[in-house]
């Protein structure tokens, strides 16, 4: 096999595990989750505890069919198998699409924070970040591993933190005060909104989790993918359970759910509630590592998917060229340009382009997730029971359950008023990459899983023999 195609195997267990944990820990945790307790009052916390269930099954449907199957390509791969090329194309085209806009939204939001040090252009600041992740990525993958783990760190670092304070503050182990929990249903009550709002908030709460399945993409560039998708698939109930459930519901505990400050940084508005000096300054070099984690997360994930799209001819072949460090540098490289296309969007159209390119984005996870979960119906009745390291729970009625809860979040946002667009958009992508799934299966391309690629020139076969390597043959087949 080529060298100059092959993606190195240089992430160690310690950096897979904080992939996970960073994954999960986003942005949207330290400033999103304000916005959810003010929508749905302090039963916010049931919100993110339902979502988070449903999270934590969807992984363990991804860690069934990684551990059986680890490879770059991870759940295209899986889709490509279960429901054919079309379902591969989607998955694959449809999450990097996601990716590439988060990429541009994270500059934006680190730009924004940055600003609160640094008085310049938000473009300017927004490139700048933009250049620092893309070498970062282009460097190695170690390096990109090293500065997630250290970013996760921090992260993890600051939700502990909040956790043993807050505890401390509302079981009334902190000067001057006693044990309260009034603000639960103080103020209109515990649902002042009634409980479809708890529902209605769910839209809202899942797109601030997503990211736990990088580490499956991660785990195959690892020297033992089945170990490391393992480890990390099994500490997800942990890390949703008590970084999300818990810090919202000290939160809810601890400032009133109608507060106006809890929509700009609740986790700011907590800590001066508790008298803990330099709340702001603190919080915002919190969030700023979470926005730069996201940013290096997602051009690691954009770049992976446009190389194993590009190894199955869909996408230019010249994006499977790996560097001398084992990167796929021109897949990192296409992923950031269009990330800062976003950006330019950003300065120019904030209202009109980039408000379009986030709305068609808005569902598309959505829909990622629910071919996951239908990948792993089909894939599971294939396999031999005996071959699979990680089962799904109760199957088939937890993954049937499973994919009927994903189905119910785009009907909920089809029916709300204030994510119809996006939906809509959406939809429109979805249809835009099927189009484009018929034109490159009519030009050849679009290689199925196991198909040989006598006729494909050096580099696409180079890149999905790598891409191939690392994968175990369907159980079954």
């Amino acid at each position: 096999m080529n060298a100059e195609r092959q993606l190195h195997r240089n992430l160690k267990p310690r950096q897979l595990t904080m992939i996970a944990i960073g994954g999960v820990i986003g942005a949207g945790l330290f400033v999103g989750s304000g916005v959810v307790i003010n929508d749905a009052g302090p039963g916010a916390f049931l919100s993110y505890g339902i979502t988070g269930v449903l999270m934590i099954l969807v992984m363990r449907m991804l860690g069934e069919m990684a551990t059986s199957s680890p490879s770059t390509g991870s759940f295209a791969d899986y889709a490509r198998r279960a429901l054919g090329g079309w379902a591969g194309f989607s998955v694959g085209w449809l999450y990097w699409y996601f990716w590439v806009i988060v990429v541009g939204f994270e500059a934006v939001a680190g730009a924004k924070v940055l600003s609160y040090w640094i008085d310049a252009p938000l473009w300017a600041l927004s490139l700048a970040l933009m250049v620092l992740m893309t070498c970062t990525n282009l460097f190695s993958v170690s390096s990109f591993g090293e500065f997630e783990f250290w970013f996760a760190g921090i992260k993890v670092a600051a939700i502990v933190a909040f956790l043993v304070l807050g505890g401390a503050f509302v079981l009334g182990f902190w000067p001057g005060r006693a044990m309260d929990f009034n603000n639960l249903v103080s103020h209109d009550g515990f649902l002042p909104h009634g409980p479809g709002a708890i529902f209605s908030a769910i839209v809202v709460v899942v797109f601030s989790m997503v990211g736990a399945e990088v580490a499956t993409i991660a785990a195959a560039e690892t020297q033992n993918p089945v170990r490391s998708v393992t480890k990390a698939m099994k500490s997800v109930v942990v890390r949703i359970s008590i970084f999300y459930v818990g810090s919202v519901f000290l939160l809810a505990v601890i400032v009133p759910w109608n507060s106006t400050e809890l929509g700009a940084s609740p986790f700011v508005t907590a800590f001066t509630v508790m008298g803990i000096p330099f709340a702001d300054t603190l919080m915002n070099a919190v969030v700023l590592t979470a926005v730069l984690s996201c940013l290096n997360s997602g051009l690691y994930t954009s770049s992976r998917m446009l190389f194993v799209l590009a190894a199955r001819r869909e996408a230019p072949a010249a994006l499977t060229r790996v560097s001398r460090r084992g990167v796929p540098a021109a897949a990192i490289l296409a992923s950031s340009v269009v990330g800062f296309l976003c950006v330019i969007a950003a300065a120019i159209s904030p209202d009109g382009v980039f408000l379009f390119l986030l709305n068609s984005s808005g569902a598309i996870i959505l829909f990622v997730y629910l071919l996951i979960a239908l990948s792993q119906i089909v894939l599971r009745r294939r396999a031999k029971e005996e071959e699979l390291k990680v089962k799904m729970w109760l199957f088939p009625g937890l993954s049937v359950l499973t994919a009927v809860g994903i189905s119910a979040v785009l009907v909920q946002m089809a029916i709300s008023g204030s994510t119809q667009i996006s939906l809509a958009l959406s939809c429109l992508s979805w249809v835009v990459v099927l189009g484009l799934y018929l034109i490159v299966r009519r030009r050849g391309g679009s290689l199925d899983i196991q198909a040989p690629v006598v006729d494909a020139d050096a580099s696409s076969q180079d890149a999905l023999t790598e891409v191939t390597s690392s994968q175990a043959a369907v159980p079954g087949r």
